[in-house]
């Protein structure tokens, strides 16, 4: 009985894993608003009403596809700032920032699903935070490792933040405990700034602009963490 079960779940695993494949390939056709379930069953051979067994909707498909992406971007930058000295805070940042453009650049279309347009009619379910935040998490313990060894030094000439983002500080920095707010909203523009570089570069707007790609983003992520306030 329990053979039985194990073989009907690797079966089931399989089958899974091919419909996310295919789906992902079309993510690459048809873009993720395009994505439908019985274009996916037609190309598995099955009749359509099998593959809702496995999703019972397109919203189903598409928060796997987005965990997954999540997840496997995630798992990118846990193990580049692993490979990194506790407290290298400059290469850990850099490391990061790599393991971001290197994901994004093989994974194109996964990267759009998370970071482009909004899918029109779907709305992200609660399963989604945890792995969504999982380099976010990574970036966070930097700032307040560089932060716990007093090495997180405010540019000079950088404006002190408005008080009335104090709030929204608070909130951010459970993933960065202790950081104070001036720290706090410089890793926000850090952060965002590493996102809007790699989708100008992966949306088209560096075509026939920037030719030396890798080079400005290293020379950007560099000044990203001067202003941070990690160490030169």
């Amino acid at each position: 009985m329990n053979a039985s079960r194990t073989a009907r779940e690797r079966v089931r695993a399989e089958l899974i894993r091919e419909i996310t494949d295919i789906a992902r390939r079309q993510l690459a056709t048809e873009g993720a608003a395009g994505l439908s379930l019985r274009a996916v069953a037609r190309e598995m051979g099955m009749v359509s009403s099998a593959i809702y067994r496995y999703f019972p909707s397109r919203d189903d498909l598409l928060t796997t596809l987005i965990i997954d992406g999540y997840n496997a971007l995630g798992e990118a930058v846990e193990r580049a700032d692993a490979a990194c000295a506790r407290d290298d805070f400059t290469g850990r940042w850099l490391a990061v920032c790599r393991a971001v453009r290197a994901w994004a650049l093989a994974h194109p279309h996964e990267y759009a699903l998370l970071y482009g347009s909004p899918v029109p009619g779907y709305a992200a379910p609660q399963d989604t935070i945890a792995p969504a935040t999982r380099d976010t998490a990574v970036f966070g313990r930097i700032v307040s490792d560089a932060h716990r060894a007093g090495r997180l030094t405010p540019p000079p000439g950088c404006p002190p933040p408005p008080a009335v983002l104090s709030q929204d500080a608070e909130v951010v920095r459970s993933l960065m405990p202790d950081v104070p707010d001036d720290g706090v909203t410089r890793a926000i523009v850090a952060w965002t700034g590493l996102f809007g570089m790699v989708s100008f570069e992966l949306f088209g707007q560096f075509n026939n602009t920037i030719t030396h790609r890798a080079e400005l983003f290293d020379h950007n992520m560099t000044s990203l963490g001067r202003l941070l306030g990690l160490p030169g």
